[in-house]
């Protein structure tokens, strides 16, 4: 389990991270989201003792980072993947890892054969590609077997095979009862992926719940109906919020497909087509941090 408690994290006038109190429960894939310079960096390497907080705590399992006497046995992180000395080799990067936190040697071939990269484990981590980089930051956060995980944009730099590997082997160690904290801006994935979001923007909690508590809370019903300009007034007069589409399109928000379907026979009104519609994880996401871009597009 990691826990925040009112952490927060001041760098000069800067307030990157701001009284941020979340709890990642083990068992559960906890996507981490917000915008470029929302502070999650910033927070995951608090988690990990990599910056001291201003003020507040990040726990794991119980105990800050630096009590942990072997960290890698506690906790596994990918925060840069390309944090390896170039010339030495994935299997060499590997073994100091594990000599320094009491780590059998027969581990690093184990986790090398996990993340597919066996065949690569004596070249230099300088000639690696980007998706391979990744491989070997994934294979140093499993090398304890920890309880624990933590993994910034870990999906970078592969391709659709390696997206769909490292999704189901996040789900896989989140099944085995791991705490697992991943962050993404790549929303399609962690509406497949995670269990649970928190999102922040601005070094705040923005929002924070099951994966379907951002999705269904946008629900709206399709219809088509070659009445739509009468059919709008008859809606709205039933508490309905409507959103016109194409010539005989209509969003409508605030009724179930049901009731709609309900109104319209009782009205007469012709329908061509009726659908319940969720909005997508993304369109709530830009929701949720509009005003917390940072650095966002002149529109």
């Amino acid at each position: 389990m990691i826990q925040l408690d009112g952490l927060t994290k001041r760098h000069g006038d800067v307030l990157a991270v701001d009284d941020l109190t979340f709890t990642v429960r083990p068992g559960l894939v906890t996507g981490f989201l917000g915008p470029n310079g929302a502070g999650k960096t910033t927070t995951m390497r608090m988690v990990l003792g990599l910056d001291l907080p201003t003020s507040g705590t990040a726990t794991i399992n119980g105990r800050a980072h630096h009590e942990l006497r072997h960290p890698l046995r506690e906790v596994g992180s990918m925060l840069e993947a390309q944090a390896v000395h170039p010339r030495r080799s994935a299997y060499k990067h590997l073994l100091y890892l594990a000599q320094t936190n009491a780590i059998p040697d027969v581990r690093v071939a184990e986790v090398l054969d996990l993340v597919g990269l066996t065949a690569v484990a004596g070249r230099k981590a300088g000639e690696f590609s980007l998706g391979m980089g990744q491989r070997l930051g994934i294979a140093a956060a499993l090398l304890g077997d920890p309880p624990v995980l933590m993994l910034d944009e870990p999906v970078n730099g592969l391709d659709p095979e390696g997206v769909l590997w490292i999704r189901t082997l996040i789900r896989g160690l989140a099944a085995e009862g791991r705490t697992v904290l991943v962050s993404s801006h790549l929303m399609s994935e962690m509406a497949l992926t995670a269990d649970r979001l928190v999102v922040i923007g601005k070094g705040r909690l923005i929002a924070e719940g099951d994966i379907g508590d951002f999705t269904e809370g946008g629900a709206a019903v399709f219809v088509r109906t070659p009445d739509a300009a009468s059919f709008t007034r008859r809606l709205e007069l039933s508490g309905a919020h409507v959103q016109p589409g194409g010539a005989d399109e209509l969003l409508v928000t605030g009724m179930t497909a049901p009731d709609v379907g309900r109104l319209a026979a009782a009205e007469g009104v012709p329908l061509f087509e009726l659908a319940p519609r969720r909005a997508s994880l993304e369109e709530t996401f830009m929701e949720l941090t509009r005003e917390s871009v940072e650095y966002g597009a002149a529109r």
